[in-house]
Protein backbone atom coordinates (compact mmCIF):
# COMPACT_ATOMS: atom_id res chain seq x y z
CA UNK A 1 0.00 0.00 0.00
CA UNK A 2 1.20 3.16 -1.05
CA UNK A 3 -0.58 6.15 0.35
CA UNK A 4 -1.02 8.86 -2.26
CA UNK A 5 0.79 12.64 -1.43
CA UNK A 6 -2.62 13.99 -0.60
CA UNK A 7 -3.02 10.93 2.27
CA UNK A 8 0.49 11.80 3.53
CA UNK A 9 -0.68 15.67 3.70
CA UNK A 10 -4.19 15.22 5.32
CA UNK A 11 -1.99 12.63 8.18
CA UNK A 12 0.91 15.25 8.94
CA UNK A 13 -1.87 17.95 9.32
CA UNK A 14 -4.32 16.01 11.26
CA UNK A 15 -1.57 14.47 13.91
CA UNK A 16 -0.63 18.23 13.80
CA UNK A 17 -4.20 19.45 15.42
CA UNK A 18 -3.66 16.95 17.51
CA UNK A 19 -1.38 18.41 18.86
CA UNK A 20 -2.87 21.08 19.81
CA UNK A 21 -4.09 21.00 23.19
CA UNK A 22 -6.97 24.41 22.97
CA UNK A 23 -9.12 22.36 20.52
CA UNK A 24 -9.50 26.10 18.58
CA UNK A 25 -9.98 26.82 15.01
CA UNK A 26 -6.20 26.48 12.92
CA UNK A 27 -6.11 28.63 10.20
CA UNK A 28 -4.98 26.64 7.12
CA UNK A 29 -2.66 29.28 5.76
CA UNK A 30 -0.67 28.21 9.61
CA UNK A 31 -1.01 24.90 9.10
CA UNK A 32 0.14 25.29 5.08
CA UNK A 33 2.87 27.31 6.48
CA UNK A 34 3.98 25.21 9.41
CA UNK A 35 3.57 21.77 7.77
CA UNK A 36 5.22 23.71 4.03
CA UNK A 37 2.64 22.33 2.07
CA UNK A 38 0.95 24.64 -0.29
CA UNK A 39 -2.12 26.38 0.57
CA UNK A 40 -4.23 25.41 -2.13
CA UNK A 41 -3.66 21.78 -2.17
CA UNK A 42 -4.05 21.64 1.38
CA UNK A 43 -7.04 22.96 1.41
CA UNK A 44 -8.80 20.68 -0.98
CA UNK A 45 -7.20 17.51 1.25
CA UNK A 46 -8.85 19.35 4.35
CA UNK A 47 -12.07 19.43 2.63
CA UNK A 48 -12.42 15.45 2.25
CA UNK A 49 -11.36 15.35 5.79
CA UNK A 50 -14.31 18.30 6.50
CA UNK A 51 -16.84 16.23 4.23
CA UNK A 52 -15.76 12.70 6.16
CA UNK A 53 -16.55 14.52 9.43
CA UNK A 54 -12.99 14.56 10.45
CA UNK A 55 -12.71 18.10 10.99
CA UNK A 56 -14.92 21.02 11.46
CA UNK A 57 -14.18 23.70 9.53
CA UNK A 58 -15.49 27.64 10.10
CA UNK A 59 -15.36 30.65 7.82
CA UNK A 60 -14.15 34.15 9.32
CA UNK A 61 -11.19 35.79 10.79
CA UNK A 62 -11.10 33.41 13.60
CA UNK A 63 -12.03 30.77 11.62
CA UNK A 64 -10.13 27.93 10.47
CA UNK A 65 -10.08 23.95 11.04
CA UNK A 66 -10.30 21.72 13.91
CA UNK A 67 -10.54 18.21 14.93
CA UNK A 68 -14.51 17.24 14.61
CA UNK A 69 -13.91 15.25 18.20
CA UNK A 70 -11.47 14.22 20.28
CA UNK A 71 -8.07 12.92 19.21
CA UNK A 72 -8.08 9.51 21.08
CA UNK A 73 -10.87 8.74 19.04
CA UNK A 74 -9.70 9.16 15.62
CA UNK A 75 -7.76 6.49 14.27
CA UNK A 76 -4.49 6.87 11.52
CA UNK A 77 -7.28 4.21 9.62
CA UNK A 78 -10.09 6.71 9.35
CA UNK A 79 -7.64 9.50 7.91
CA UNK A 80 -6.19 7.34 5.23
CA UNK A 81 -9.65 6.07 4.28
CA UNK A 82 -11.13 9.74 4.20
CA UNK A 83 -8.50 10.69 1.44
CA UNK A 84 -7.40 7.58 -0.52
CA UNK A 85 -10.71 5.45 0.20
CA UNK A 86 -10.90 1.59 1.22
CA UNK A 87 -9.71 -0.29 -1.74
CA UNK A 88 -6.23 0.83 -0.13
CA UNK A 89 -6.53 -1.98 1.49
CA UNK A 90 -7.35 -4.07 -0.48
CA UNK A 91 -5.87 -3.65 -4.53
CA UNK A 92 -3.18 -5.20 -5.95
CA UNK A 93 0.18 -4.04 -5.18
CA UNK A 94 0.99 -4.09 -8.90
CA UNK A 95 -2.12 -1.85 -9.49
CA UNK A 96 -3.18 -5.32 -11.50
CA UNK A 97 -7.38 -5.90 -11.59
CA UNK A 98 -8.93 -9.46 -10.17
CA UNK A 99 -5.46 -10.03 -8.42
CA UNK A 100 -6.95 -12.32 -5.69
CA UNK A 101 -6.33 -15.61 -4.47
CA UNK A 102 -7.72 -17.26 -7.79
CA UNK A 103 -5.45 -15.24 -10.35
CA UNK A 104 -2.77 -13.76 -7.77
CA UNK A 105 -0.06 -11.32 -8.86
CA UNK A 106 3.86 -12.85 -7.61
CA UNK A 107 3.52 -10.40 -4.45
CA UNK A 108 -0.20 -11.44 -3.39
CA UNK A 109 0.43 -13.86 -0.75
CA UNK A 110 3.42 -11.72 0.61
CA UNK A 111 1.67 -7.96 0.25
CA UNK A 112 -1.73 -9.33 1.28
CA UNK A 113 -0.41 -10.33 4.54
CA UNK A 114 1.46 -7.23 5.08
CA UNK A 115 -1.08 -4.70 3.96
CA UNK A 116 -3.46 -6.26 6.50
CA UNK A 117 -0.49 -5.71 9.22
CA UNK A 118 -0.87 -2.60 8.25
CA UNK A 119 -4.04 -1.87 8.14
CA UNK A 120 -4.54 -3.61 11.76
CA UNK A 121 -1.53 -0.91 13.05
CA UNK A 122 -3.60 2.06 11.21
CA UNK A 123 -6.84 0.81 13.13
CA UNK A 124 -5.75 0.48 16.21
CA UNK A 125 -3.52 3.94 16.42
CA UNK A 126 -4.74 7.30 17.28
CA UNK A 127 -3.81 11.17 16.12
CA UNK A 128 -3.66 11.17 19.85
CA UNK A 129 -1.12 8.12 20.27
CA UNK A 130 0.82 9.74 17.55
CA UNK A 131 0.65 13.64 18.00
CA UNK A 132 1.85 12.57 21.76
CA UNK A 133 4.59 10.45 20.79
CA UNK A 134 5.94 12.91 18.11
CA UNK A 135 5.80 15.80 21.23
CA UNK A 136 7.63 13.45 23.46
CA UNK A 137 10.12 12.21 20.88
CA UNK A 138 10.57 15.43 19.29
CA UNK A 139 9.81 13.66 15.78
CA UNK A 140 9.72 15.69 13.01
CA UNK A 141 6.41 16.02 10.15
CA UNK A 142 8.02 18.77 8.37
CA UNK A 143 10.80 18.02 5.87
CA UNK A 144 13.44 20.57 7.52
CA UNK A 145 12.57 19.11 11.19
CA UNK A 146 12.23 23.05 12.36
CA UNK A 147 8.98 22.39 14.05
CA UNK A 148 7.48 22.83 17.18
CA UNK A 149 5.02 20.62 18.11
CA UNK A 150 1.29 21.92 20.33
CA UNK A 151 1.78 25.22 19.28
CA UNK A 152 -0.94 27.03 17.27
Amino acid sequence: MLLSKSCVYGLRATLLLASYQNGGYTSIKDLSNKLDISFHFLTKILQQLTAAELLESMKGPKGGVRLSGESSDITLREVVIAIDGPDIFTECVLGLPGCGSEKPCPMHAMWAETRDDIEQMLQTTSLEDMSKEGMEQDLRITADGHFVWGEP
